[in-house]
């Protein structure tokens, strides 16, 4: 196992004491854990799925702009604060995995910038928009 640094260590374990979804990801976009309420939320737990790629995650879920076409990962929120390192916000859709209903998302993320200036990743926090 990979030793984490303590700024990863710590946001994993707020994320996980959150009742609100949260993704976190390293610098390399992998996705290295997501919580309890993002699980019922994509209707897949993080023990079932582990760690994967920005090209899986982002795309296994199909998120979707209002007309319903595929949005490029490198549009997403947390793709944005991977890549330009700064935070991003934005809304779209995404289909559970386990019953395909479909969830009107806002998302906002923020880089996680450790120590020294050191850039190790980011978290993405979601909510449902009830409005849409």
């Amino acid at each position: 196992m990979a030793v984490k640094e303590i700024e990863i260590i710590l946001s994993r374990q707020l994320a996980d004491c959150l009742n609100i979804p949260i993704f976190l990801v390293d610098p390399n976009g992998d996705l290295i854990f997501y919580n309890e309420p993002a699980e019922q939320l994509l209707g897949k737990r993080f023990e079932d799925t582990g760690p994967m790629p920005v090209a899986e995650w982002a795309v296994i879920f199909k998120p979707r702009d209002d007309h319903g076409n595929l949005i490029p990962p490198e549009n997403l929120p947390l793709v944005k604060s991977l890549s330009l390192k700064i935070p991003a916000h934005g809304s779209f859709w995404i289909e559970n995995i386990q019953n395909k209903t479909k969830h009107a998302l806002s998302v906002t993320s923020l880089p996680i910038i450790g120590q020294a200036n050191r850039f190790l990743g980011a978290l993405a926090i979601f909510w449902e928009n009830k409005q849409s």
